[in-house]
């Protein structure tokens, strides 16, 4: 489940859709989809692979363009997997987001990359 109130839920009913169409639901469990957005995160990691940090700033419009091919292919299926495990996206970051902060207080991790419990 996606939150109805944050824009998402149509691109998830769009999903949906695109998949019952195709009769794909048969294929789109957790597993199959966790395991599938594991593979979309590598072959967005991998047209990173050996570039220099400036490299990887500055990227082709070419680049960019296969980059953000790959960024949507891992949101598309985050978006699937939380729709099948009825988890409210918007809901479970915005809890992170403050457990980070909580993990992360400013006056200890400023200008470091330190994980928490090296603070």
């Amino acid at each position: 489940m996606i939150s109805s109130s944050n824009g998402l839920q149509p691109l998830v009913d769009a999903l949906r859709a695109f998949a019952q169409e195709r009769d794909w639901e048969q294929f789109h469990t957790p597993k199959n989809l966790a395991s599938a957005l594991s593979v979309e995160a590598a072959e967005l990691l991998e047209h990173f692979q050996w570039l220099t940090e400036a490299q990887s700033q500055s990227l082709s419009a070419d680049k960019k363009a296969q980059v953000a091919a790959e960024a949507a292919d891992v949101f598309l299926y985050l978006l699937q997997l939380c729709d099948k495990l009825d988890i409210d996206l918007m809901a479970a970051a915005q809890r992170k987001f403050v457990a980070n902060g909580e993990k992360y207080p400013v006056d200890k991790s400023r200008g470091t990359s330190k994980k928490y419990s090296e603070l």
